[in-house]
């Protein structure tokens, strides 16, 4: 159930429920893809940084260990030790990423794995399966992400298989949730809006996936290549086609900018990889802008990352300690980094909602838009 609560112009404050708990919106799922936050950040973590959501990904987690094995250890929640709400990705995702190892068919798509090269086939009915095997709340339908740049020609195809597959994903659903051992029969289903950088495609199929029974919608197949103002002229046209009383996802953004931007847009839930992967090459985000505590200036600095944030790592330890166990390759330094990163991403998100609330959210934009895009 998804419920808003606040608005300033399309910016949204709300709250979505599912069956591991209440979500307040804008959100920022953090990214564990294979049941885990690369950085060696546990459930337990996840909980003191203000994690709300942990996202995973359906194609790693049947590749390895098998989504069979998450089941039989009871579901990803009781697998991971994570009480709170998981979204799991569809796997449609690595139609596009794994691009030169896959097979694109009505029926689904054939993959070679990345792990031992054995040939996988999944379609929205194995997506679903699967999904359903891990038990999550929020299930995403299988669809394909075209690349970047795509004909309009191609594009049209893609985004018309991508409807019947939603379709087709409504349809086992209904089947997967009514079996007696289904780990999860309130596992809620969010559609995906495709169409590449084609507005007339993309509100074509925002207007058909909209008449169809979701729970919610994505926006997917952005923040490929293409140029940002290009994805905002996207989510501009979108917009306005999408329920308004769905909360609207926009998949894989992205910055701390991009974020504010898009929810400036209409978009309640966000995810990507980029402050893990950004923590882990020692880029930290601060109130000021991004640091890169491998700079030799941070080499003396007793500072913390940002004297402002009440992270566990700003509240013990100094930018030149931080520096130094980066540059030692400490397997510490990407733990502290990465904790530090999604604290902030998450505390971006809490401010955003109080900014909504309190009616400052344009001051809000005005103001870290462009400050937290400078380097420090």
């Amino acid at each position: 159930m998804f419920q808003v609560i606040k608005e300033q112009g399309k910016a949204r404050r709300g709250v979505f429920t599912c069956a591991h708990g209440r979500v307040e919106t804008p959100v920022f799922m953090n990214v564990g893809t294979q049941g885990a936050i690369k950085g060696a950040v546990s459930a337990e973590d996840l909980k003191e940084i203000g994690c709300q959501v942990e996202l995973s990904n359906t194609y790693h987690l049947h590749v390895r260990p098998g989504d069979d094995v998450v089941k039989a250890m009871g579901g990803l929640h009781k697998f991971m030790q994570w009480d709170g709400p998981i979204l799991t990705d569809s796997g449609g995702f690595q139609v596009f990423s794994l691009a030169k190892l896959r097979n694109i068919k009505e029926e689904g798509v054939t993959f070679q794995s990345h792990v031992d090269g054995r040939r996988i086939f999944m379609g929205p009915e194995e997506s679903m399966r699967i999904q359903a095997n891990l038990g999550s709340d929020i299930a995403m339908a299988f669809d394909e992400c075209v690349e970047n740049p795509a004909t309009h020609a191609y594009a049209k195809l893609s985004c018309e298989r991508t409807l019947r597959w939603l379709e087709r994903c409504i349809e086992v659903r209904k089947v997967l949730m009514q079996e007696p051992d289904c780990v999860n029969p309130q596992q809620m289903l969010f559609g995906i809006n495709q169409g590449s950088t084609f507005p007339d495609l993309r509100i074509w199929h925002a207007k058909e996936i909209a008449k169809l029974p979701c729970d919610g919608f994505a926006i997917g197949g952005l923040a490929v290549g293409e140029p940002t103002e290009t994805m905002y002229e996207i989510l501009d046209a979108v917009e306005p086609h999408l329920p308004q009383d769905k909360p609207r996802y926009l998949m894989g953004v992205g910055t701390p900018w991009n974020i504010i931007e898009g929810v400036y847009r209409g978009v309640d839930f966000f995810d990507c990889v980029m402050p893990a992967r950004n923590a882990r090459h020692g880029k930290l985000y601060t109130w000021n802008g991004t640091i890169n505590i491998k700079n030799e200036k941070y080499k003396l600095d007793p500072r913390p990352l940002d004297e402002s944030c009440q992270c566990p790592v700003c509240r013990r330890y100094s930018r030149a300690y931080l520096r130094h166990l980066i540059k030692a390759e400490e397997m510490l330094a990407m733990r502290l980094a990465v904790v530090h990163n999604l604290w902030f991403y998450n505390e971006l998100m809490a401010r955003i909602r109080q900014a909504i609330e309190a009616g400052t959210f344009d001051d809000f934009r005005e103001i870290y838009v462009e400050r937290l895009m400078t380097r420090l």
